[in-house]
């Protein structure tokens, strides 16, 4: 693997190592998941050209790529009912600054919603060109940026979407916004199939999916993927606290009951906790 400090991240591997890609998502897929996210969370036209050196046609078809390899692992295990599906990720503008500002999603103050449109379009479009099943806004800090992207989906009325925001604490988006005020963003859209909360502490979800409860349209479903409950220092890397509950596939019962359809973990949650959920969500 790269390391962190990348500002390609994972996403660097789909030009040096797109078979450690396709290993990741078999393992992934090996462990029950029904869909799959591609290696694109950190890729964008505009990065690709300024830190792989490449023009902006190889840097659309190493993003497209990203689709492609996840297809294939997906259709090896496409049998009978199960046709696991292609997420087209998507992460926000902060990603790449790769100044940490994802996590407050501060950039956006100084930017328009055309702008932000103007930054995800080449993604998007890339994504959806390669064919991925939907594309996952994932990691969104910003109620502006979450206004940006529900716009942009419109110019892709062929493809559906969800929308996953970063929150701060069991109330608001990373950017102080009221999360219900971004749900109500999101159910303005007809494409967006789900709305909801991933990169955040597992004790979180279930306040966070209360306070926007009431205002989920009914063709809305919630969208759930915390991190293990670890946090992230840049310094000593991934550190456990004893007093933050962490990821357990028994929280998964809860968000069922709350609504929830799509369940998946974020950073720190891997095959084999998938694996364990899988067991889990067999019997409800």
């Amino acid at each position: 693997m790269e390391e962190m400090g990348d500002p390609l991240w994972s996403a660097r591997l789909l030009h040096t190592n797109p078979q450690a890609i396709k290993d990741a998502h078999y393992r992934f897929l090996l462990s029950g998941a029904d869909v799959i996210t591609t290696a694109t969370y950190q890729a964008s036209i505009q990065g690709f050209v300024c830190h792989l050196n490449v023009s902006s046609d190889c840097a659309r078809e190493l993003l497209m790529s990203g689709v492609n390899l996840a297809k294939e692992t997906a259709e090896s295990f496409a049998s009978g009912e199960r046709h696991p599906l292609v997420a087209g990720s998507v992460g926000p503008y902060g990603a790449f600054l790769h100044n940490g500002s994802e996590y407050t999603g501060a950039y956006a103050e100084e930017m328009s919603v055309e702008e932000l449109k103007s930054w995800h379009r080449p993604q998007v479009d890339g994504l959806a060109a390669a064919g991925a099943d939907l594309i996952a806004f994932e990691t969104i800090p910003s109620i502006k940026e979450a206004e940006a992207v529900v716009e942009l989906l419109r110019e892709f009325p062929n493809s559906n979407a969800w929308l996953s925001l970063s929150c701060k604490d069991e109330k608001h988006v990373s950017d102080g916004s009221l999360f219900s005020e971004a749900v109500q963003v999101a159910c303005r859209s007809s494409q967006l199939l789900a709305v909801g909360v991933n990169c955040c502490p597992p004790a979180v979800v279930e306040p966070l999916l209360d306070s926007a409860r009431s205002l989920l349209s009914p063709d809305k479903s919630w969208v759930v993927y915390p991190n293990s409950g670890e946090t992230w220092h840049t310094e000593r890397g991934w550190q456990t606290s004893g007093d933050v509950p962490g990821w357990t596939p028994d929280l998964s019962l809860t968000w069922v009951k709350q609504g929830v359809a799509l369940i998946g973990g974020c950073c720190r949650v891997g095959p084999a906790q998938i694996a364990v959920l899988r067991q889990q969500l067999k019997g409800t």
